[in-house]
């Protein structure tokens, strides 16, 4: 019979593509996990995988195994989740995904509150991109995330729900000939001064978005993983940026830089929470997003509108 252990290190196997590595994730030694797999494929009477010098390579039927056994694992974590967590709301321990355009704005306001009215909660922190988060989700390797909606990027249903609007403004060397109270619109942003996050990030689709023209591809590249970075470029003259209202508090205190309005209808984005649609914590996740509209400052309505995303294959 094979076991959830087998599968786990197979799971690790797919991730890291390299036995030592997967060995290290899963706290044992490479020889005990290759002894695991190898039992495995001896149950199933089939090879999983090629093992090439320092690669590791899954077969058609390696593939596919490791898929079903994927949701086998989700499966398995979500049967405990529903056991440990019967006794309350928000108790034990829960994996909490974001991305980071929006981790260290809501982080620093939320996370007291949550601590002093869930004392018996366990949050661990997970910040990364969209593509990643959503994989991990799916993967079970964290309970929800918090990102921008929709989400299209991967197959599969997650369940989300919306928090809140997150308008955007325009950042602007401080010494810009516009007024502070001005009002633009995406044809007076030159494109060529346009600095954006680097690809994969969603802030800077969505910019990208809002800013679409012939000269897009001319956008400034800086490979800038944070938004801060971005804003020092402006507030020392390089270029413009899109900025999350969010944001503005923590990233805008430079007074070399300027914010201007946009013209109706303003670009923004929508944040939201999204999980697994099979995961029996539901409801802790629903009154997590309460809190968070709550602990924002924004209106304390029952956040319960919620929705399937479904994302296309084709963007594997």
């Amino acid at each position: 019979m094979i076991t959830l252990k087998q599968l786990r290190y197979l799971e690790a196997l797919v991730e890291h593509r390299h036995f030592g590595r997967a060995a290290e994730a899963c706290a044992v030694t490479q020889p005990a996990l290759s002894m695991q797999i190898r039992d495995l494929e001896r149950q199933l009477g089939v090879d999983l995988v090629e093992r090439r010098h320092g690669d590791v390579v899954l077969t058609d039927v390696g593939e596919e195994v490791a898929r079903r056994g994927g949701r086998m694992l989700v499966d398995a974590r979500d049967l405990v989740d529903f056991a440990r967590h019967r006794a309350g709301p928000l108790t034990g321990r829960l994996i909490l995904g974001l991305i980071p355009s929006i981790a260290p704005y809501v982080l620093p306001r939320v996370l007291p509150v949550l601590q002093r009215r869930y004392p018996e909660l366990q949050v661990e922190l997970r910040e990364t991109q969209t593509k990643v988060l959503v994989e991990e989700l799916l993967r079970g390797s964290v309970d929800v995330v918090m990102l921008a909606l929709p989400v299209t990027e991967a197959d599969g249903d997650i369940e989300t729900t919306h928090l809140f609007d997150d308008p955007f403004v325009l950042a602007v060397p401080g010494n810009d000939p516009l007024s502070a109270r001005s009002r633009v619109s995406s044809s007076d942003i030159d494109q060529e001064k346009l600095i954006l996050l680097e690809e994969g990030h969603c802030l800077r689709d969505q910019a990208l978005a809002y800013c679409a023209g012939p000269r897009r591809d001319k956008t400034m590249s800086l490979g800038a993983t944070s938004l801060a970075t971005v804003m020092q470029m402006v507030a020392n003259g390089y270029g413009v940026t899109l900025v999350p209202q969010i944001a503005v508090d923590v990233e805008v205190r430079d007074g070399r830089i300027k914010l201007l309005s946009f013209t109706p209808p303003e670009p923004g984005r929508m944040i939201g929470l999204g999980w697994r649609p099979t995961s029996p914590r539901k409801a802790d996740f629903v009154a997590l997003g309460e809190l968070i509209v709550e602990a924002l400052g924004f209106a304390p309505v029952p956040v319960r509108d919620t929705t399937r995303a479904k994302r296309s294959a084709r963007a594997r």
